[in-house]
């Protein structure tokens, strides 16, 4: 049972050469820079003179990190 329980949480840090608390960080990472991103995106939608391309450009830098990532693993 436990062994089943810690592969649930192992498996996929493991595929992506990262320790359990090192994926945790990099994913609360993401989620930060997102929601920072979607506030920049709320503002920019009622003043659209604000932030007029830092959503955009925070996604494409976000996925271009992840691509990365994704190659490194890949090789």
């Amino acid at each position: 049972m436990y062994k089943k329980l810690y592969k649930l949480f192992t498996e996929h840090p493991n595929k992506v050469n990262e320790t359990y608390f090192e994926h945790m960080l990099c994913a609360c990472t993401f989620f930060i820079k997102l929601q920072l991103l979607s506030f920049a995106a709320l503002i920019h939608s009622v003043f659209p003179f604000l932030f007029e391309f830092t959503a955009s450009d925070g996604v494409k830098k976000l996925n271009n990190c992840l691509k990365n990532r994704r190659e490194k693993v890949n090789g």
